[in-house]
């Protein structure tokens, strides 16, 4: 079997083994580019390998496993944006002789089906709740996410919300809580657990993201900075922001200028608190202004 039969094997497989979601032939036809008469032959392929091909209803097909198991496709899930750009920036590096360079790039964007590339197999608890929360979004179903951590309310507890958007580097996710009425983001990171409820959204109409900087930080109002950054400074806002090296510029003088647009000042104030003696801010006033205020309640409360 070649290689384009084996990628669209590969992709009946993943859509029969989906639980949730009831496919026909000719919607799997569809979405393989190909007959529905082909279908049928890649399903006989299938069982002669072991799986069990199962009529759940009329037009509708279904996979399990005899005898072997079967890769876990419940594990594919989102790359971040970030990290998705450090791949492609590392196939992109490939000298363009070298043959692996356009394979990569087909095979990826043939199996995950979109660029940037969107899917990749992660593992542990983390896994697990970002497959949930994906595949809730997808139904538009309410999830729990247990024993979240919140900088901003120092709280460890139970948070009922809705899902609805995945942010732009995938650690994150724009949910609508029904308690606050608001809608939030909330890290993946500080998820302990999450539940797949089986009630449907029930304020679709009040969801709404916002924008998220290069610093991961979503506020109400945007501000153009500039900042001027030594090697230190420089080296260490691409390994910990990797989407700011899109911003970022080398001067005649050895070091790097970052221009962008961060909504709101605490994920930027934060670095450049860290990295104050290799930091020139030359713009904005706005930037100043706020860590200015900041160094004061930090004098205020290291001082007592």
């Amino acid at each position: 079997m070649d290689q384009p039969k084996i990628e669209r094997l590969l992709r009946i497989v993943k859509l029969l083994q989906d639980s949730d979601v009831d496919y026909t032939i000719e919607e799997i036809a569809q979405r393989v580019n190909v007959s529905y008469r082909t279908i049928y032959r890649y399903l006989d392929t299938l069982e002669t390998v072991g799986f069990v091909v199962i009529n759940k209803s009329p037009g509708v097909k279904k996979l399990c496993v005899e005898k072997r198991k079967a890769f876990d496709f419940s594990k594919l899930i989102h790359f971040s944006e970030e990290e998705a750009f450090v791949i492609d920036q590392l196939i992109e590096a490939l000298d363009e002789t070298n043959v692996l360079k356009q394979n990569l790039r087909r095979k990826l964007a043939t199996v995950y089906d979109c660029a940037p590339i969107i899917q990749s197999v992660v593992q542990g608890r983390k896994a697990a709740n970002v497959n949930r929360i994906v595949d809730a979004i997808r139904r538009k179903k309410q999830v729990i996410l247990k024993n979240y951590s919140s900088s901003s309310s120092n709280t460890i507890r139970d948070r009922l919300v809705e899902p609805f958007e995945l942010s732009q580097n995938y650690v994150q996710v724009w949910c609508y809580e029904p308690e606050s009425g608001k809608n939030k983001l909330f890290k993946m990171a500080r998820i302990e657990e999450t539940e797949l409820l089986s009630t449907g959204w029930q304020f679709e109409s009040a969801h709404k993201s916002k924008a998220v900087d290069v610093f991961r930080c979503a506020m109400e109002s945007p501000f153009r900075i500039k900042l001027l950054l030594g090697v230190r400074a420089h080296n260490l806002l691409i390994e910990e922001y990797p989407l700011a090296e899109r911003d970022v510029s080398r001067c005649e003088d050895g070091r790097w200028m970052l221009d962008t647009v961060v909504q709101g000042f605490a994920g930027v104030g934060r670095f450049v608190l860290g990295l104050a003696h290799d930091i020139e801010i030359v713009e904005s006033d706005e930037l100043k202004n706020y860590l200015k205020k900041e160094l004061q309640i930090a004098e205020c409360n290291l001082l007592k």
